[in-house]
């Protein structure tokens, strides 16, 4: 029988803060917590998962990461929303852009996520669900990237089952990235469709904030470690938004 509330996290019922930022990566939320964070508290480490919960500007806030890929923050995305009373979730990542007029270290801020996932099929929903983003959360981080001087996109964002695949070292490959950039998507990730549609399904908030880290089509990247220790204005953006939803 489990002693904690979800088979995945370790923490005991009320560890975690009601906003919890999300990154992909271990390390990153290890960093977010000890830059960031007054007094954090590891509250999970099941599988290297790194779980804090510390305060900022006298909030109680959370951060843990999700791992890579809609599977992975299904599943915690779902344990702290059911299991931890979880009220926000917002995802601190990173996106590689397809629009001209976006930059590296820009920020997107998804309004909408489009996807070639299956994910959605577990609702057993007709036609096509539109994933988007709680507007709240949302109105929040535009103001805070106004109030850091960020420079910020709103849109969609589109969220792949595929990292690495058939399409790659040919030219036709590119054709499906100029069709999401036709579209006017913004940037490519593979977290933010799942974590908006457990949003939805349990009557929860997302968002996902990410900085761009590479240009698909420019062929410009940014180091593991840049994208580990240097995306500093997105965590205190995101940051901002869980103080301003403490009493929302």
């Amino acid at each position: 029988m489990l002693n904690t509330p979800t088979p995945h996290i370790s923490a005991a019922p009320g560890d975690f803060g009601k906003t919890v930022l999300m990154p992909g990566d271990p390390l990153r939320s290890k960093f977010i917590a000890e830059n960031f964070l007054e007094n954090p508290v590891l509250v999970n480490n099941v599988r290297g998962v790194h779980g804090y919960t510390g305060t900022y500007r006298g909030v109680r806030v959370s951060v843990m990461a999700s791992g890579m890929g809609m599977p992975a923050i299904g599943i915690y995305s779902h344990e702290l929303y059911n299991g931890y009373g979880v009220e926000n979730i917002i995802r601190v990542g990173s996106a590689g852009a397809i629009q001209d007029h976006i930059n590296l270290y820009d920020i997107v801020l998804g309004q909408g996520a489009c996807t070639d996932s299956n994910f959605a099929a577990q609702f057993h929903l007709p036609g096509t669900f539109a994933p988007i983003a709680d507007f709240d959360l949302l109105t929040e981080a535009v103001k805070a990237c106004k109030a850091h001087g960020a420079t910020y996109h709103v849109g969609n964002l589109n969220s792949s089952d595929v990292f690495y695949g058939d399409h790659m070292g040919v030219p036709e490959g590119l054709d499906s990235v100029y069709g999401l950039k036709k579209m006017g998507v913004m940037a490519l990730e593979m977290e933010a469709a799942a974590l908006y549609m457990n949003a939805a399904r349990y009557g929860k908030r997302a968002l996902a904030i990410c900085t761009i880290s590479d240009h698909v089509l420019k062929g410009v990247e940014t180091t593991s470690e840049e994208r580990q220790n240097s995306f500093t204005t997105m965590m205190q953006v995101a940051l901002d938004v869980a103080v301003a939803m403490e009493k929302k």
